[in-house]
């Protein structure tokens, strides 16, 4: 049986329970990218670039497993999946936000200005 960090740390740690969902591995991009609404799984692989279809699929399992998610099914030639967040889904991107607002702050490197040239040096 998969250890998680609650079992690892002994505790009913919220934190550690909430990171359970969000840090493993590409699922903060698939929960930013659901939440402009419900996608394909094509259209969350084309989102990430470099995961591999197996890693999405058993990140979307995952995330139905703990409740953040629906994957729903359409009877239709050729059949079609789509993959929504879940009310619990929708409360983890105030997160997700804050993730991305942290990256544009303190990880992507600003671009630096130039200083001015000075005329005087002809």
């Amino acid at each position: 049986m998969k250890r998680t960090m609650n079992d690892t740390h002994g505790t009913n740690c919220a934190v550690a329970a909430t990171a359970e969902i969000i840090a493993t591995k590409w699922t903060p991009l698939i929960l930013h990218d659901l939440s402009e609404g419900a996608r394909r799984f094509m259209q969350l692989e084309h989102a990430c670039p470099g995961i591999s279809p197996r890693t999405l699929s058993e990140r979307l399992d995952m995330l139905e497993r703990q409740g953040t998610l629906i994957r729903r099914s359409y009877p239709e030639s050729p059949p079609r999946v789509e993959y929504e967040l879940t009310e619990k889904g929708r409360a983890l991107l105030p997160i997700i936000r804050e993730m991305r607002r942290f990256g544009h702050a303190w990880m992507i490197p600003q671009p630096t200005k130039q200083p001015a040239r000075s005329k005087a040096r002809r």
